[in-house]
């Protein structure tokens, strides 16, 4: 499966942007944002894609800092490498390629860490075991900042757009790789306080942008 993953995003890695990111660029920032990174940090980013949020994060850490991200596409790789030159950041981001979990990195290494539009790729029962690594890598007090399409909250209706994905990853999951998760209740079951917590619509699908230490 995760070299199915890692092709179909190679694939795709040149037209990402043109794909997904216009729907997925207000929900990103508000995730940086609430994330909040300060000059002298380090934050490791999982799942980078094209590479707008690891510019702005070594712009935010300075080179005091340290940023590090971490993708299943080398495709991905590539596109984010460029962009980081073309922004003289290169040398300031160490791109890794590979598949999580585990994280390649050692105990308490960053003080925050950040996915967008990324957990809800993973297969449920491996959700518990990615934010586990999260937990492992950061120092003490660390924050964990993920935006995620969210299932609906208590009370609440599905769209019909919302349970078309559902029906689709159920089904065609190869085709439609990820589905709506409850991610203040895995945040809070992998032993994550929130700290920060907002809720937006992304063509009428719930966005969660949660913020966890």
């Amino acid at each position: 499966m995760a070299n199915v993953t890692q092709q179909f995003y190679d694939r795709i890695s040149h037209v990402y942007d043109l794909i997904a990111d216009g729907g997925e660029h207000l929900a990103r920032e508000k995730g940086l944002q609430a994330l909040n990174a300060q000059r002298g940090e380090s934050v490791l980013e999982i799942g980078y894609g094209t590479g707008h949020s690891l510019v702005q994060l070594a712009n935010a850490v300075g080179v005091q800092g340290h940023v590090a991200g971490i993708d299943i596409s080398p495709g991905m790789r590539d596109v984010t490498h460029k962009r980081l030159a073309d922004a003289g950041l290169q040398d300031q981001v160490e791109l890794r390629v590979g598949a999580v979990p585990p994280l390649p990195f050692a105990d308490e290494s960053f003080d925050a860490v950040t996915m967008s539009f990324t957990l809800e790729l993973f297969p449920m029962e491996t959700i518990p075991k990615v934010l586990l690594e999260c937990r492992r890598v950061l120092k003490s007090g660390g924050r964990l900042g993920i935006v995620s399409m969210a299932t609906v909250a208590d009370g609440d209706t599905e769209s019909p757009l919302e349970r078309t994905y559902i029906w689709m990853h159920s089904h065609f999951p190869h085709i439609v790789d990820c589905r709506p998760i409850p991610l203040e209740k895995l945040m809070r079951q992998a032993g994550f306080q929130l700290s920060s917590l907002e809720r937006i619509d992304l063509f009428t699908m719930p966005v969660a942008i949660v913020v966890g230490t």
